[in-house]
């Protein structure tokens, strides 16, 4: 869903479930433009004490932008419009169907 979300937004992806080592995973990398989009994807259940979109610490973004700087290096650097970090929270509903939203350059 989140995937689609970013297509649908005119982004293209180019990888997902990227993992470095023991030093985490980038749940989507896209293109948006000449920006690569680093892009964390966090799932909750309706009643959850915490909102998907709330999900994204301090630490978790300094975690976000290391991993993009890994992935920049191992990919041929940095794009013209340089690295935002996105998050595209889902929440599935009780009932009916899940709700996706897209925040962009959270961290």
């Amino acid at each position: 869903m989140a995937a689609r979300r970013l297509t649908e937004a005119g982004m293209t992806v180019l990888e997902r479930n990227w993992r470095c080592g023991r030093v985490g995973e980038i749940d989507i990398v896209a293109r948006d433009g000449d920006v690569l989009v680093v892009c964390e994807v966090k799932t909750r259940r309706s009643g959850t004490f915490q909102h998907p979109m709330e999900a994204v610490t301090a630490a978790k973004a300094s975690r976000l932008r290391d991993l993009a700087e890994r992935w920049l290096s191992r990919h041929g650097g940095a794009p013209p419009g340089g690295v935002r970090i996105d998050l595209v929270g889902v929440l599935l509903p009780t009932r009916g169907a899940p709700r996706v939203e897209h925040a962009r350059g959270v961290a």
